[in-house]
């Protein structure tokens, strides 16, 4: 069994992965089995029924497509949809379905009505991309984009009666690369309101790119190009060059962490203006190398000035100490450092002096040992200033603190007659806390003095300049804390928008990917992975080109050159090869920063197969609708034709018949006359063969049987230089067809070969099953999915080329030069074959010949094969007193049908119309026959007047002629059951056997009327 080309998977499959299968319209799906059952009586598009013929062949279109499509009819947009359509509105269906456009859109039919309407009225396609609508189709109402293509649909009177709607939502893809871009812009506002830099670092091929804030901090103008040597290196302060520049390579060195943290000096390229910079960062590796460096710089120079001071402060208070060192044996002043531990580190000489402890007995003792010391034996009426209260508000980071105390001299207590002050004496205490550059209290320092005696001017200024130190400790620590606060929190700011571009780079179904001016891939989003199959490791790291369709190459090149030199660009459109060999097609928009590109794409395989599938509809339809059109044009010329011929024939042969045998040269004159008006009766039935309104009357046809028996036929026609050869399959169906009809087209694709190989050549005719499934069905709604026999006439000629084939059926058309054909004999092919329910296919190239392949539909249920008819059988004459009742308009056929009749012996009356037909009808006695013309004039047809006629008088019988059969007795290409038919022109043996046949059937029918 042969199959059809493979362009139709053998397969068909709805969206949602489930079979389908050819019923009703075309399509099984859900919005067939809506059409089929809804109610139509409440819709303008009024019942199924009454549809105009472009309706439903536009139906037919929709239901199978995969893309969305939305058909809008009439006068009120009335909405027919098909089940890709229905999920894009949500809980409108199916309300809307059949309904007027303005009820089920409301909310935006002021925005889609002028679409419509403009479609409608001028008949243009409408197309845009990302079309903004506001729609309510989920209980609420939201903004949502579209791509959207509105094209006019003519109905069968040539205006426009619809308008096909074929859409694609694109609302996820308008909406991330929003969030992208508003995700982009909050982490450049976060960078720059922390005044933090960004950098970009190809190793590959050196490139460098800094940010505004990256070009300040090395005093480097807005507009400046950056190079790693001459804007890096060369802005680096010369003691910090060799460091950084190691950091830079073990960051990158694959065996590493990949992280860079250092801090350095800058120079100022530009302003001269020397700056500290804190950088971080991190090296991407691919393929066993670093192919990025990216991170961020911060200026700390106001961090480092404050460690500078406090440096030097704190080299001040060294000093200080120092000269704390030489008082310790001239001043009468108590000096005391204590750690966290409240541990004694250093006290001066004074302290024994006043306290009478020994010196060395300070030291490393806890500090409340001093305090008590401090506080004088014997004496507890007034508690110690160097406390445990003092003490803890030291620690606290307090002060400096000062207080008073009136003790006793211990020398007095003693009885030490030397004492100075001989009696109580009045102590002064200062308390300073040391404080660390990081805010932490470190300790304390404690100076103290005896009155009535006097602080030196050297004790004063150090008491003086270890509280400013204090002060400073203090204003720094808390600069420092709040600076930490402020980092922290600018790194999690800075955290979190990294994290959030890099969930959107990662989760995005929209791939991502950083490209250099050279076309390399730097990095690459996983979606690449997730739709070509190919690892990060292949993609990145080299250009595409090894994977990008030939065709798109030089194109692809073009565009990056664009792009280097500073242009965007938005939907260009490349195809990259997936791992199983697949080409997908992918929509670029790319913009350049720096030296980079950066880019996102989206992917429209299945948008463009779609709308390639719509666009081979579409022309389905508009050959279609063509075709149709000059169908009618002919066949009604057909018509009046044939009713000449009728009356041309009939007498030449009426002649032949009366004329003498001696006038041989009158007798070539007539047979000349005979053969052109034979002639023109074949070129009338083509005619009527392409309209699809010859009435056809099919039955079982072996197909082997039938081109078997036109052997001798084709050999005598096509001549001694064509070899034919027949390819008969076993096990062949039987085919469902008009015998006569299916031999004319095989003879007519035959004389078309022959005319194609004039140097000779071989024609090759074959035959087998086939079967057409719902996908291939889907893509041509004319052609109904089932089981089919294939005729296939194949020859080695020199073929068409692809302008040739698309004009191939039309009528008229031909290639041969004047003289040597009518351009009817494809045409007629394809009408029979259509109007016979098949599809024909042809395939051919320049030099290689042509193939036609003819599928006719396998003949299902009993019957028996038709036989050959028996030749030479004279014509029957009436055997018995029969009436025939002739009804026919034409003057001039119904004299020569009145003749005919009454030479072969039957009593004839005749009628021009159907009223006068029924006039004869009642009040005539026995009426055998009505023999009418399908077509007649005042209203009423061969059809209506047989309907008639037979309530009148049942079992009478009716044999119809026509030219032209229309739809009154005809439809879909078959007489309709029990109508027997003559064609015209028919001749005089031809009418004699048909009547007589039927009359012959009347046994056992009712008698007929008596008068």
């Amino acid at each position: 069994m042969s199959r059809l080309p493979p362009e139709s998977p053998t397969v068909s499959r709805r969206l949602d992965g489930t079979e389908g299968w050819q019923s009703g319209l075309g399509w099984d799906g859900e919005m067939e089995r809506l059409i089929r059952g809804h109610d139509w009586s409440g819709s303008p598009l009024g019942l199924r029924e009454r549809w105009s013929t472009a309706l439903e062949q536009a139906v037919r279109l929709i239901l199978p497509a995969r893309a969305q499509i939305v058909l809008f009819w009439g006068p009120d947009f009335c909405a027919l949809y098909n089940d890709a359509y229905r999920p894009t509105i949500g809980d409108k269906h199916p309300r809307a379905f059949g309904r007027p456009a303005r009820e089920g859109w409301a909310e935006l039919w002021d925005d889609l009505h002028p679409l419509l309407a403009h479609v409608r009225d001028t008949g243009e396609t409408l197309y845009a991309k990302d079309r903004r609508f506001y729609i309510e189709r989920h209980g609420f109402g939201e903004d949502v984009f579209f791509d959207i293509s509105y094209s006019a649909v003519t109905d069968d009177d040539g205006s426009v009666g619809g308008v096909l709607c074929l859409v694609n939502e694109t609302t996820e893809r308008i909406r991330a690369e929003i969030a992208m871009k508003d995700s982009a812009e909050r982490l450049r506002l976060a960078t720059q309101s922390a005044a933090i830099g960004t950098w970009d670092y190809d190793p590959l091929d050196g490139t460098l790119l800094w940010d505004d804030q990256c070009r300040r901090l090395f005093g480097l103008a807005p507009e400046a190009p950056v190079t790693f040597e001459g804007s890096f290196k060369a802005g680096l302060h010369p003691d910090d060059l060799a460091p950084t520049l190691a950091a830079v390579e073990a960051a990158m060195d694959p065996a590493g962490s990949g992280r860079f943290a250092v801090e350095y000096r800058t120079v100022g390229l530009s302003d001269g203006v020397e700056r500290w910079v804190a950088a971080t960062g991190k090296a991407l590796f691919a393929g066993g190398r670093a192919v990025r460096f990216i991170g961020t710089a911060r200026d700390i120079s106001r961090d480092k000035a404050a460690e500078a001071a406090l440096s030097a402060s704190s080299r001040a208070l060294r000093e200080e100490t120092h000269a704390l060192e030489i008082l310790n044996v001239t001043a009468m002043q108590v000096a005391a450092e204590l750690d966290l531990d409240r541990l004694v580190s250093t006290v001066v000489a004074a302290d024994a002096a006043l306290t009478g402890a020994e010196f060395g007995s300070f030291l490393h003792n806890p500090g409340d040992g001093l305090a008590h010391g401090c506080g004088g034996a014997g004496v507890s009426d007034f508690p110690s200033p160097l406390g445990p209260a003092l003490l803890a508000a030291t620690f606290q980071g307090r002060g400096p603190l000062r207080c008073e105390d009136l003790t006793l001299d211990p020398r007095v207590a003693d009885g030490d007659p030397a004492a100075r002050g001989g009696g109580d004496a009045v102590r002064s205490y200062l308390a300073v806390p040391v404080i660390s550059r990081s805010g932490e209290v470190m300790g304390g320092l404690f100076f103290g003095h005896s009155l009535p005696g006097i602080f030196t001017e050297r004790a004063e200024r150090l008491t003086r300049g270890l509280a400013a130190q204090a002060a400073i400790g203090i204003d720094n620590a808390r600069l420092f804390q709040a600076q930490q606060r402020l980092n922290r929190s600018l790194e999690e700011q800075v955290a979190a928008r990294t994290l959030e571009r890099d969930r959107i780079w990662t989760l995005s179904r929209d791939p991502f990917v950083v490209v250099d001016g050279d076309g390399r891939w730097v990095s690459a989003s996983p979606a690449w992975t997730d739709l070509l199959g190919w690892s990060l490791e292949e993609l990145t790291g080299r250009g595409p080109s090894w994977m990008e369709h030939p065709d798109d190459i030089g194109r692809a090149e073009a565009e990056i050159a664009r792009l280097a030199a500073g242009d965007t660009l938005t939907r260009v459109e490349t195809r990259f090869r997936d791992r199983q060999g697949r080409y997908r097609w992918f929509s670029w928009s790319a913009a350049p920063q720096g030296d980079l590109i950066y880019c996102v794409a989206r992917d429209v395989t299945l948008e463009r197969e779609a709308a390639e599938a719509l666009r081979q509809a579409e022309e389905t339809l508009r050959h279609a609708q063509k075709m149709e059109t000059v169908g009618q044009l002919t066949g009604g010329i057909a018509h009046d034709f044939n009713n000449l011929l009728q009356i041309v024939t009939g007498n030449l042969e009426i002649i032949a018949r009366n004329l003498p045998e001696e006038p041989a040269r009158l007798r070539r004159s007539l047979d000349n006359a005979m053969t052109g008006a034979r002639r023109a009766a074949t070129l009338t039935q083509r005619l009527l063969a392409f309209a699809r309104q010859q009435p056809l009357a099919p039955k079982k046809v072996d197909a082997n049987r039938l081109v078997a028996g036109m052997s001798e036929l084709l050999h005598r026609t096509l001549g001694e230089t064509i070899e034919i050869e027949t390819v008969q399959a076993s096990g062949l169906w039987p085919v469902e067809a008009d015998p006569n009809q299916l031999e004319n087209a095989i003879l007519n694709l035959a004389i078309n070969a022959r005319d194609a190989m004039p140097e000779g050549g071989k024609l090759t005719i074959e035959t087998s099953n086939a079967m057409i499934d719902g996908a291939y069905a889907g893509r041509h709604p004319e052609v109904p999915q089932g089981q089919y026999v294939v005729v296939c006439v194949s020859d080695t000629g020199s073929g068409m080329d692809e302008a040739t084939l698309n004009r191939a059926f039309e009528p008229f058309f031909t290639t041969k030069e004047v003289g040597r054909g009518t351009g009817l004999g494809l045409s007629m092919v394809y009408g029979f074959v259509k109007q016979s329910g098949g599809h024909v296919k042809i395939y051919s190239e320049p030099g290689h010949g042509s193939t036609v392949k003819i599928y006719l539909p396998r003949f299902v249920g009993p019957g028996t094969a038709e036989e050959d008819e028996p030749a030479g059988i004279p014509a029957p004459e009436a055997s018995r007193d029969e009436t025939i009742l002739v009804c026919e308009d034409d003057a001039g056929v119904r004299s020569y049908s009145l003749e005919v009749l009454r030479e072969l012996g039957y009593r004839v009356l005749e009628a021009e119309d159907g009223a006068a037909a029924l006039r004869l009808l009642d009040r005539t006695g026995r009426i055998d026959l009505l023999f009418t013309d399908v077509v007649l004039p005042g209203g009423m047809t061969g059809a209506d007047l047989a309907e008639r006629a037979r309530k009148m008088r049942p079992g009478l019988k009716v044999l119809f002629t026509t030219g032209y059969a229309r739809n009154a007795i005809v439809h879909h290409g078959r007489l309709d059951p029990g109508v027997e038919l003559i064609t015209k022109p028919f001749g005089y043996a031809d009418l004699a056997a048909r009547v007589r046949d039927l009359l012959d059937g009347l046994a056992g029918a009712a008698p007929a009327r008596e008068e």
